[in-house]
């Protein structure tokens, strides 16, 4: 049976919910044997779901693993999860491929997928006929078919899609266009942030994890009055904001990328609280601590005994060569004392920042009220790799920012309240996409 073109495959990937997928053009080491080659860069993890990712330091080949959320649809168009699907990660390359697709799945294609002995090979690297579609839902289910050579679904995909790509392009996942609404839809971001702005002052709110928005009184209102008008619960999701968009929003000349914790070393076992009242410096109230920075890589810290470096990172070649490095601060005697792993910072940077929309506003305060306003002009960021990220860390055009503050009670009790921040000021921004533009939304195609 199977599917005779592109359209009857897209109206069955809708059927199971599928809201975004890609196709790959496969060659003869595209095979069980051999894995299935994705990407000669990061970028793929972009495109692809997947989950929490481990290091394996001490293989043949130093690689990261994160499995897959994957099912085969066969001819029958039955479907069945591949429960030993993950993405394997080469940095030293880099290159990512996937394996373990066959194993323990009775829809998957077995019989195209298997290699072919080297004196039948004709092809080797070139495309050799086979078409592999990857469908995704938004819950992160990846559903998988493989059109076989000279198959009908081949040859429309070839003639209709592929033919369409410039050559230099055509190594990569390449994107299939569903009839539905693309996964970064940025015609529904520009509508939203319009209304956003022809709100003019709107005061300063938050949506609260019950769904009710509230008045917000702090001054860094600015984001949560924002998000509040998306929809947007704060902290909620590590996935992109608003229909594949990570927002933020800033009101000087530098903004926060992200917030994660350190996942290792003593900051991760003693607890931010602990961490500041150790490293920390005082202030003048007696009652307050604080972990301060900013900390530049291989810069000192004026307030700090603490180190920033970057460990596992050739700045040159821009690779990972230590799949067990990351950002770490280092004590006087060079002691790791909190990491943030690539492997950690690897998915949070894939997962949020591929698309990217940068947004100013201004505030007022009015009668004890806090009031926001929006500029119509926006950056919007496309395309970006974990070593793009790397490289401005190394350069110290990201810096470290932590603003962790204890306070203590009469009878010596402490509260602390973690803050760790990489922050970058809104020129340097350029430097983490592939392409980076100001528009004003209002003179975009409506």
């Amino acid at each position: 049976m199977g599917f005779s073109n592109y359209k009857e495959l897209s109206d069955f990937l809708i059927k199971l919910g599928v809201t975004e997928a890609f196709f790959k053009m496969l060659a003869e080491n595209d095979n069980s044997k051999q894995q299935l080659y994705l990407g000669s860069s990061f970028n793929v993890l972009q495109q692809l779901p997947f989950g929490e990712i481990t290091e394996y330091p001490d293989n043949k080949e130093p690689n990261y693993k994160a499995p897959m959320d994957f099912y085969w649809i066969d001819n029958s168009l039955n479907y069945e999860k591949a429960p030993h699907t993950q993405l394997i990660l080469y940095p030293k390359y880099p290159e990512v491929r996937l394996s373990g697709f066959l194993k323990g799945c009775s829809t998957a294609p077995s019989k195209d997928m298997q290699p072919i002995p080297k004196g039948l090979r004709k092809t080797n690297n070139g495309k050799d006929g086979r078409v592999l579609i990857f469908g995704i839902t938004p819950d992160n289910k990846v559903y998988g078919y493989l059109a076989s050579k000279n198959s009908p679904l081949a040859i429309d995909i070839e003639k209709k899609l592929y033919i369409c790509i410039p050559e230099t392009e055509r190594k990569k996942l390449n994107h299939f266009p569903l009839e539905i609404n693309s996964f970064a839809d940025k015609k529904a971001l520009i509508i939203k942030l319009r209304e956003l702005v022809q709100k003019d002052w709107t005061p300063s709110v938050r949506l609260n994890a019950d769904g009710i928005v509230r008045p917000y009184m702090a001054p860094n209102g600015g984001g949560y009055t924002m998000e509040a008008h998306f929809g947007i619960i704060p902290n909620g999701d590590a996935e992109p904001d608003y229909k594949g968009w990570e927002l933020k929003s800033y009101s000087k000349t530098t903004l926060t990328l992200m917030t994660p914790e350190p996942d290792k070393g003593y900051y991760r076992e003693i607890g931010a609280k602990e961490f500041a009242i150790k490293y920390g410096h005082d202030t003048d109230k007696k009652n307050e601590r604080y972990f301060t920075g900013p900390f530049i890589v291989n810069k000192p810290c004026k307030i700090s005994d603490l180190k920033l470096v970057l460990s596992g990172f050739n700045e040159k070649t821009q690779k990972i060569e230590d799949v067990s490095g990351g950002i770490m601060l280092v004590d006087v005697n060079n002691n790791p004392v909190a990491i943030w792993s690539f492997s950690a910072l690897l998915k949070h940077w894939c997962n949020k920042h591929q698309h990217a929309c940068y947004m100013r506003y201004e505030s007022k305060k009015e009668n004890d009220n806090i009031f926001y306003r929006y500029n119509p002009v926006v950056h919007l960021g496309e395309g970006t790799e974990f070593p793009k990220f790397l490289q401005a860390m190394a350069k110290g055009i990201i810096r470290y920012d932590p603003a962790i503050k204890v306070t203590f009670d009469e009878s010596g009790n402490s509260k602390g309240k973690a803050r760790s921040q990489f922050r970058i000021t809104v020129n340097n921004l350029s430097n983490l996409y592939n392409s980076f533009k100001k528009i004003d939304i209002f003179l975009e195609e409506r």
